[in-house]
């Protein structure tokens, strides 16, 4: 017998033995055994690498779908004030990493904007 045909054995054994509790429980703790022993760099580059993974085999549609699906259960759970609250840090965030030539340029581009829809009515 192979070690892949004992490891998949293993693994169908414990599936049979166990239910969803317990592999939320090693999950839980394989993830804390995992923050003890790696730092933040670790987790951002972890990130990056899924991120250009999954870029390379998704397509457009497949990121509109997930966002779609992501903001239809978000606006599910949350209520005006979360929006309220995290449009408030978003605009501190962003004023703090921009000057008054980036509002300047994007207040320009709305003008425009809203001239051209207005032209078209």
């Amino acid at each position: 017998m192979s070690r892949e045909e004992a490891g998949r054995m293993g693994g169908e054994a414990t599936a049979k033995n166990h239910d969803k509790d317990f592999y939320q429980e090693i999950g839980r703790k394989g993830g804390e055994a995992t923050a003890e022993n790696h730092d933040k760099e670790f987790y951002q580059e972890i990130g990056r690498k899924g991120g250009e993974a999954t870029a390379e085999n998704h397509d457009k549609d497949f990121y509109q779908e997930i966002g779609k699906k992501g903001g239809e259960t978000t606006s599910e759970n949350h209520d005006k004030e979360f929006y309220q609250e995290i449009g408030r840090k978003g605009g501190e965030a962003t004023s703090e990493n921009h000057d008054r030539e980036f509002y300047e340029e994007i207040g320009e581009k709305g003008g425009n904007a809203r001239s051209r829809n207005n032209n078209n009515d």
